[in-house]
């Protein structure tokens, strides 16, 4: 039985041997040109949908490869019973909806590894019932080792494995009931891996959308102060030196200024002397100084072998709050908020402790950080799971 190809393998698969072209292909009837033009339109929407997923897409690629293989293998001997032919039919069919998936139809970036790793699910538990007990019993390990990685300890599914194993372990022979019992436990880890990876893909979402709302608002005050930069001014009455704001200074108040602010409430002074750049400067600093924060966060995120970006999103996230934790901090310090720092002298001082807070941005989204790493924890591993044991771990009982 035949599959169906890829888009991306279709042009090798039908290429005809060097100097030759079948008078029925596609490209026996195009101008070189247009063969080109061909190419680099696919080339561009390739590059438009992949979103540095390559490695990910190759994987599975091969995985697909790999598992059609083995069902050919099993199905070409001869002749299978009716209701073998139906399980084949089917894993085969799931083996070429895996490819199309894998062809980047759509313009959802990551969403074809998610669809093609549930279909190349479902192919592997089919050729499991059709292989011999003998042969399932050589995919034992890695069963067991699936099902640890994915279940919880507690669950029944997880301890009929382990007894299983330790049956065949010790001499036995698997039964059709032990096999019965194996595919339903792969079935259920692999339902559970994929909800690991959409518990990843929504978190990733979530933090993505609130870095995009964050970072409007930031945009937004900052227009709004460069508007009307008299309204919440950014600045400080320092005794003896007079008006002290972001990036503008006057000496209103002191010796020799008496006449120019007489009659003039302290707010109008303010308002005077703010400069429209006051916020978006501030703003910009703090920004800056989180993304230096962001850099050093990074030390303590793991890679990801998914294909959602979360340490990207995380450092972005980290941005917008530094701009804003900049902005903020420098409002308390103006209402009174911090005894002793209420009265900065210079505009460098506001600057500095713009930077301060802009960095300080790491109290918060370090909370954040924690949740990501908890996230990617849970999507399983012989590292991340602590309910795998070793080889040199105690069995369990059971």
């Amino acid at each position: 039985m035949e599959s169906n190809s890829t888009p991306s393998d279709s042009t090798s698969s039908n290429s005809p041997p060097s100097g030759a072209t079948p008078s029925n292909s596609p490209l026996s009837a195009q101008p070189p040109t247009d063969s080109r033009r061909y190419g680099r339109a696919q080339a561009r929407n390739l590059r438009r949908h992949e979103r540095g997923q390559w490695e990910l897409r190759e994987g599975l690629r091969s995985r697909v490869i790999e598992l059609e293989a083995l069902l050919k293998s099993k199905t070409a001997p001869g002749p299978l019973a009716p209701c073998d032919q139906v399980l084949a039919d089917q894993a085969f069919e799931s083996l070429d909806e895996a490819k199309r998936a894998l062809g980047h139809e759509h313009g959802r970036p990551a969403a074809h590894i998610a669809v093609a790793q549930t279909k190349l699910d479902v192919a592997y538990i089919i050729l499991l019932r059709l292989l011999t007990l003998k042969d399932v019993t050589a995919h034992l390990p890695g069963i067991v080792a699936f099902v640890k990685e994915h279940l919880p300890l507690g669950d029944e599914r997880r301890a009929h494995v382990d007894e299983i194993a330790l049956s065949v372990r010790a001499g036995d022979t698997l039964t059709e009931n032990q096999r019965e019992v194996l595919v339903d436990a792969s079935t259920v880890a692999h339902q559970v891996h994929l909800k690991e990876k959409l518990r990843v893909r929504s978190f990733a979402y979530i933090v993505f959308g609130v870095t995009a709302a964050l970072a409007v608002i930031a945009a937004l005050i900052a227009l709004a102060g460069a508007a009307s930069p008299g309204t919440v001014p950014l600045c400080f009455n320092p005794p003896g030196i007079g008006i002290v704001c972001a990036t503008a200074t006057s000496t209103a108040g002191t010796a020799g200024n008496g006449d120019r602010f007489a009659g003039r409430s302290l707010d109008q002074m303010y308002a005077d002397v703010a400069s429209q750049w006051d916020y978006p400067v501030v703003e910009l600093v703090g920004l800056v100084a989180a993304a230096v924060a962001a850099a050093a966060s990074l030390r303590r995120i793991h890679g990801t072998s998914t294909p959602y970006n979360v340490p990207v999103a995380l450092a972005l996230l980290k941005l917008p709050t530094g701009a804003l934790t900049a902005l903020l901090g420098l409002l308390l310090m103006r209402g009174d908020f911090i005894p002793g720092l209420s009265a900065l002298d210079s505009s460098a001082q506001i600057i500095a402790w713009a930077v301060i807070f802009g960095y300080a941005q790491q109290l918060f989204t370090r909370f954040v950080d924690n949740q990501a790493q908890l996230v990617l924890n849970s999507v399983g591993g012989p590292v991340t799971n602590p309910g795998k044991t070793t080889r040199n771990s105690p069995a369990q009982p059971g």
